[in-house]
């Protein structure tokens, strides 16, 4: 028989998704909207008017519920924060670079 303990993801393993689904499937959406939210500004979003934002975090926001769905058993979430994490590393160096090229001049 297998064991769905030992198959869970780490976040839904640490939201103890197993034991208390109802809250842990809420952490576990609510994380994953975040970390959506997070990677779609650092390396997708361009400056839009309220109205057509509203309706790309909706849609970003319902999409997420499918990824929480998956976040079980696959490492969605992880994905989302080396994702994150690439993306925050390179804005700072972006940064960086930029700042150095204004001293230069």
């Amino acid at each position: 028989m297998v064991d769905v303990n030992e198959r869970l993801s780490f976040f839904a393993a640490l939201f103890k998704v197993q034991e208390n689904s109802d809250l842990g499937m809420w952490l576990l959406y609510l994380t994953i909207i975040a970390l959506c939210i997070i990677v779609f500004k650092l390396g997708f979003a361009k400056k839009l008017p309220i109205a057509k934002s509203m309706i790309i975090y909706l849609f970003l926001i319902l999409g997420c519920t499918v990824l929480t769905f998956f976040a079980v058993f696959l490492p969605i979430t992880e994905g989302l924060v080396v994702a994150a994490l690439i993306l925050i590393i390179y804005k700072i160096r972006l940064h960086q670079s930029k700042k150095q090229e204004g001293k230069q001049m």
